[in-house]
């Protein structure tokens, strides 16, 4: 028996079930979306040639099933049934690091983040990133500030309730107030619908 390693590259073999379903499922590109990208803050997302440095630096990629670079040629041709709803764009941990790496100067980042405003309009967001969303909305917080953690603050010394809007009344109401003036309220009870 031959690993895969040793067997000869110069053998034809057949093609995959993706390379099938890619061929048999060919679509057109739909520019409106790519366009609906750029405007959104992605503008650099054409520059994009798909050398795949992105995808080899990601550290998320190395976690999970995660590649960047699928997720901008899926938005470079506009196919935005597979982008938004997609569980990949919710795994960009926003680090920077294709940013930094990319050849061509694609702002990725900005791209992902394009994407995830209109993944999220269209009724998208993954339920972790919507949790945080509403704890910011309701508290002005990434965390909740919980009894453990004001315990241990006070074991170190520090006062309970860090000097943020845990601590001032009146600016956790005007975070609530931006929140709900702008509507994210809303957009994070209604799943992002």
């Amino acid at each position: 028996m031959l690993y895969p390693f040793q067997q000869n590259p110069y053998i034809r073999r057949p093609p995959s079930t993706d390379q099938v379903r890619a061929l048999t499922e060919a679509r057109e590109p739909k520019p409106a979306f790519t366009r609906k990208v750029i405007e959104g803050g992605g503008r650099t997302v054409n520059l994009c040639f798909q050398c795949g440095t992105c995808t080899g630096s990601c550290p998320s990629g190395r976690q999970t099933a995660f590649r960047i670079r699928k997720l901008v040629r899926r938005a470079q041709l506009g196919f935005e049934e597979d982008v938004l709803p997609s569980d990949d764009l919710w795994l960009c941990t926003t680090c920077f690091t294709c940013y930094e790496r990319c050849p061509r100067g694609v702002e990725i980042v900005d791209i992902v983040m394009a994407l995830r405003n209109l993944a999220v309009r269209a009724g998208h967001m993954a339920e972790p990133h919507r949790k945080v969303a509403e704890l910011i909305s309701k508290t002005g917080h990434l965390v909740s500030l919980r009894d453990e953690d004001k315990a241990l603050r006070g074991k170190l010394g520090l006062d309970e309730t860090p000097p943020t809007v845990f601590s001032d009344t009146k600016a956790q109401e005007e975070v609530v107030k931006i929140a709900s003036i702008c509507g994210f309220d809303k957009l994070i009870a209604e799943g992002g619908k």
